[in-house]
Order: C-alpha cells, then sequence, then structure tokens
C-alpha cells in the first residue's frame, strides 16, 4: 500500500504506473490527493484549536491567583465553544482518515520501469528442457489416472465436491516425494523451513494484499470471521508483520509446504479438467525479506533456483515476464515459470516469482534499520518453489511410455521406485 507521502511526491509516476496497468480506477488518484489536503487542513486547524485551549487553560489558571472571576468566566465561555469546535474537528478528520485509508487500500502497486504495458504475445525471456522423450500419442493425465490408477477425482466430489482431487497408492507417494524435494532443494538454498497454520485472520489476509483484491476468492469461515490460505506466502509472511530488523539481520529467507484453497470461481471446460485446476492443492512456498538495494539481486537469485530445479526435473520450461495488466495487486514485477504439457499441448504455470518493493511491506509494517541507522521499509519477494499439481501432471503425461510411467532420476531416492506400472 503507497504512503500518502510518496503519492503526494510522485504524483505523475503513479499516474503512469496505474496507466500502464489499464488501473481501471485511476481516479483514485485524485481523490486521495483532495481527501489528504483536507486532512492536513483540518489537522491543523485542530492543531490551532488545541493550541488556544492550552493558552486559555493558562489564561485561567493566572487569573484565579488575581480573583478576576468576571475574566475566568468569560474564558471558560471561549473554552465551552472552543470544546465544542475541537469535538467536530476530529470528527470531521476521522470521517476523512477513514475515507482516505478505504481508498489507499483499493490501488495496486506500480509497474518496475522494465515491465511493459501490453504484448500480443507473451513477453518469453527463457526457454529451457525443450526435448521431450515421449511415447507418439500420448494421452493426457485424467487418462492416464484410468490407466494406472493414480487419483480419484469422484471419491473427492463425494468427500466435498468438484475440484478436491484424491491421489492414490503411488501416485500419492510421488505427490509427497515431490514437496519433499522442493523442500530439501529450497533448504539446501538456504531457505528457512516453517510448518504453518492454514486458517488466518482477517489482518493477515489485508496485509499481504489479497484484501480487498482477491477476497471474493477465498474460502471464508463466517462464524469465527478467518481464512482459509489461498497460499503459504500468507501465514509466512506474517510472521514477520511489526518487525524492524538490523541491516545485518537481512536477508530472511524462509519456505513453507501448505495446501492452498481457492474458490477459482467462473473457470470451466478444458482448463480445469483433471488436476489442471483446483480448489484446494499443494504448494511449497518461498519469500525473501530484504534491503531495497538487494531485493533486484534477490529476485534473480529466486528465478534462477526455481530454474535449477525445473531443470533437475528434465521438464520442458519456459519464463514468462508479465505485463502490467496482467501484475498481481502488490506486484511490481513478477515471472511466470510455465511447463508444456505434451498430451494438452499447452503450456501451464507452475510459479510465480513476485518482487513486490516496499508495496507490500507498508501494510506489513516490516522495516529495518540501514547502514545509517535510518529506518525504511523493507522489499518482499515471494515465489511457488513450487507448485503442485501441475508439476505432477506434466511429469506424468511427459514421462508416459505405452505400459509405464518413467519416474525422475532425482526422485528416485524419495519416491523408492523408478517406474509406475
Amino acid at each position: 500500500m503507497f504512503k500518502m507521502s510518496f503519492i503526494r511526491k510522485n504524483e505523475e509516476k503513479v499516474l503512469l504506473g496505474l496507466e500502464k496497468r489499464n488501473f481501471k480506477d485511476i481516479y483514485l488518484i485524485k481523490k486521495v490527493l483532495t481527501l489528504d489536503e483536507k486532512k492536513r487542513k483540518l489537522q491543523s486547524y485542530l492543531n490551532k484549536i488545541l493550541e488556544k485551549e492550552n493558552c486559555i487553560s493558562k489564561e485561567i489558571s493566572n487569573n484565579l491567583l488575581k480573583n478576576d472571576f468576571s475574566k475566568i468566566y468569560c474564558l471558560k465561555k471561549q473554552a465551552i465553544l472552543l470544546k465544542e469546535k475541537k469535538k467536530n474537528t476530529k470528527l470531521k478528520l476521522k470521517n476523512i482518515q477513514t475515507l482516505l485509508a478505504t481508498d489507499l487500500q483499493n490501488i495496486p502497486n506500480i509497474p518496475d520501469e522494465q515491465v511493459e504495458k501490453n504484448f500480443y504475445e507473451n513477453n518469453i525471456v527463457y526457454r529451457g528442457n525443450n526435448s521431450i522423450t515421449c511415447i507418439d500419442n500420448p494421452i493426457p493425465h485424467w487418462e492416464l489416472s484410468k490407466k494406472f490408477y493414480l487419483f480419484n477425482l469422484n471419491f473427492g466430489t463425494k468427500i466435498c465436491g468438484t475440484g478436491f482431487p484424491v491421489y492414490i497408492g503411488k501416485c500419492a507417494k510421488l505427490q509427497r516425494s515431490l514437496i519433499q524435494y522442493f523442500l530439501d532443494k529450497n533448504i539446501e538454498a538456504e531457505y528457512n523451513e516453517y510448518n504453518l497454520p492454514y486458517i488466518v485472520n482477517n489482518k493477515s489476509v489485508f496485509s499481504t494484499g489479497q484484501i480487498p483484491d482477491k477476497e471474493n476468492q477465498m474460502y471464508f469461515i463466517e462464524k469465527d470471521n478467518f481464512y482459509l490460505i489461498p497460499t503459504g506466502e500468507v501465514p509466512l509472511m506474517n510472521c514477520y508483520r511489526d518487525e524492524i530488523f538490523f541491516y545485518s539481520d537481512l536477508p530472511i529467507k524462509a519456505t513453507t509446504y501448505t495446501s492452498c484453497f481457492r474458490r477459482e470461481s467462473g473457470s470451466y471446460g478444458t482448463k480445469v479438467r483433471g488436476l489442471n485446476r483446483l480448489h484446494q492443492f499443494d504448494k511449497v512456498e518461498i519469500i525473501q525479506i530484504t534491503t531495497a538495494e538487494k531485493s533486484v539481486l534477490a529476485l534473480k537469485e529466486m528465478i534462477n533456483h526455481v530454474k535449477n530445479i525445473l531443470y533437475s526435473l528434465e521438464l520442458p520450461f519456459r519464463i514468462v515476464r508479465l505485463t502490467a495488466p496482467d501484475l498481481g495487486f502488490s506486484s511490481s514485477i513478477t515471472y511466470d515459470f510455465e511447463v508444456y504439457s505434451i498430451a494438452q499441448k499447452k503450456w501451464l504455470e507452475v510459479s510465480s516469482i513476485s518482487n513486490c518493493k516496499n508495496f507490500q511491506s507498508h501494510r506489513l509494517n516490516i522495516k529495518y534499520k540501514n547502514r545509517k541507522g535510518k529506518i525504511e521499509f523493507c522489499h518482499t519477494l515471494n515465489g511457488s518453489s513450487l507448485a503442485l499439481p501441475r508439476i505432477l501432471l506434466t511429469l506424468l503425461e511427459n514421462n508416459q511410455t505405452d505400459n509405464q510411467i518413467n519416474i525422475p532420476k532425482v526422485l528416485i531416492p524419495y519416491t523408492g521406485f523408478d517406474k509406475i506400472k
């Protein structure tokens, strides 16, 4: 969330950034600037009232010593009028502050300078593992599931509803092996592992930027005013809410495995068939909290880390830098990792790595003391390392033969088997 001081000093930059995003409510910038001006004028007026009250209080004390009760009577009448003015001014000020806070929380981050406004095609910045060894006529994972008994979507529908898969046998172990492999790779890269709650309060989802932007996509537990987490980023970042770090403490690097819960409303057809899009899915998340001067380097480091994991799984992948209109609410720049599904003949997103700069840390109130001892807001970054089940389905589809599914070499120590027959 932007501070008003930033918008005041950088009005043109903010307007251009939001226009780049195709932000529909760009009028909010003029509105918050107007409200801010009113707020500062009211605050100045209130300060004068308080100043006058102090002066009258001192005059009353001085006149008490002189026993000048007529003067005291006049001063007390002035004090009563000032008290009423103070009450009305405070009420107006509170109303404006509420309106201002509401409008500010609806303004998204502005894009990084290197983020383009729009492209007719995806801005592909990297391609890796382009060769696929597979049978001539591969079948999609939902057909593979019937052939090898990998998962059962009907069980999930019976238990809860559509979009909740039940993994079975070797597929369940492969899923678990992938989670452990991702965690091990993250820990090896010095990310500290956390085991976190899957239920969070309103302040937690607001602090990371899911509210109000993604409120309708989350599952809400009305009785307790809690939310099921849409991503591990939410509880992980909130561990550090309201913290002030020393420069030497940074970067903070953390990882977690969680289930994630999303309504994913409005998705139909082949996009949601099988494991393509689910209401509950597993994901291993990484975050970094760092300084302003180190966040660009941290972003590159996170990208290379995920790149190496995908190389090790021998999956065909590409990296796409999102254009401004496709950025998430809190993100300044985002790189999507997409893996290729040979059977479905399409690219599937398996990771988004974003640098939110100091936009998210304003809500989280995460700060640090720089080398000169000055307090600054941290930069926050987050990414999937990696998201299942799309990794799982592409492994199944891209490694199939007529009578078995081969397991990537790096996963065999985790699964205990090298193929699913």
